[in-house]
């Protein structure tokens, strides 16, 4: 006979959610700016699934959170589980709904003309453009958050198949009283000692920030940002630069200008598609947007 109190937990996916994305920033506070909810609730939520499991998963620290034996335990299979229920829920829609199809674009990157193309190739068909987060450009797709993105270079394309749109000429955004700032352009000789700022993603250090250089120096270190308007600020206050597509100088700060920077490679917007995905609704969307969007684009990606 079977004990009913050992029976599995009802775990909701919500809370396992929120738990991955806490793990990966060992940190509440910036968790809860990534989920958008406030700190105390994000707790409490975290406190919830810890009492459906029966096990800690996360000690606080001086320095943040830390997981616990448990919590190291239950991170990858939490993480499975999000994937298998994403992709259940995909299949199901995709079963029910064979005219469905979900377009990612990040911040900066304008797909309307592409998205209103398809349409008009598919009138019956459901087709949705979601903004995505620059660190979650890969994710959105294998968890089916969305069956085409597009977006720029670089980010890991394992699993994907990427096809390049566009390319874009970079620039140097920086404040209006620099040094630099007026000019016709610069090179990387004229900012070999200004700090770049930098992100936690090795790639996109790399390119943005060009180290490094040519000639093996590094880029000098600026500040280390996670969110857009932080970003911004940083360099109105003079304490780092950044790299940007020149196309998006349009949309910023009156405190902020952009100087075109010469010499470096481009910056390449792409379409990003699952490798396995056979969808009609997701190769239509790929010969629109190779047909309508050439650029430019206004705003920053990353």
């Amino acid at each position: 006979m079977t004990d009913s109190s050992q029976s599995p937990p009802d775990l909701d996916l919500r809370l396992v959610r929120y738990f991955t994305v806490v793990a990966e920033h060992l940190h509440f506070g910036r968790a809860a700016e990534v989920l958008h909810i406030n700190q105390p609730s994000l707790s409490r939520q975290i406190r919830r699934l810890e009492q459906q499991l029966g096990a800690r998963l996360l000690d606080r620290t001086s320095q943040g959170s830390r997981l616990t034996e448990a919590g190291e335990v239950f991170l990858p299979r939490a993480k499975a589980l999000l994937r298998s229920a994403a992709q259940a829920a995909a299949h199901t829609r995709a079963a029910a709904e064979p005219s469905r199809i979900t377009i990612g674009y990040t911040m900066g990157i304008i797909v309307t003309p592409a998205v209103r193309a398809l349409r008009r190739r598919h009138r019956d068909a459901d087709v949705q453009a979601l903004h995505v987060a620059w660190n979650e450009r890969r994710g959105c797709l294998l968890d089916r958050r969305v069956d085409a993105l597009v977006t720029r270079l670089p980010f890991p394309t394992d699993q994907l198949n990427v096809t390049v749109l566009y390319d874009e000429p970079r620039g140097l955004l920086m404040p209006v009283g620099h040094r630099l700032a007026g000019k016709e352009s610069v090179t990387l000789d004229d900012i070999a000692d200004e700090p770049l700022l930098r992100v936690p993603d090795a790639d996109w250090n790399a390119f943005w920030r060009i180290d490094p250089r040519p000639d093996g120096s590094r880029a000098p270190d600026g500040p280390l940002v996670e969110d857009f308007e932080n970003k911004l600020e940083l360099i109105a206050d003079g304490q780092a630069m950044t790299i940007i597509p020149a196309t998006a100088a349009g949309g910023h700060r009156p405190d902020l200008t952009m100087v075109p920077l010469h010499g470096v490679e481009p910056s390449h917007v792409v379409l990003a598609t699952r490798a396995d995905d056979r969808s009609r609704l997701v190769a239509d969307f790929r010969t629109c947007a190779q047909s309508q969007l050439d650029g430019p684009s206004g705003g920053l990606d990353h």
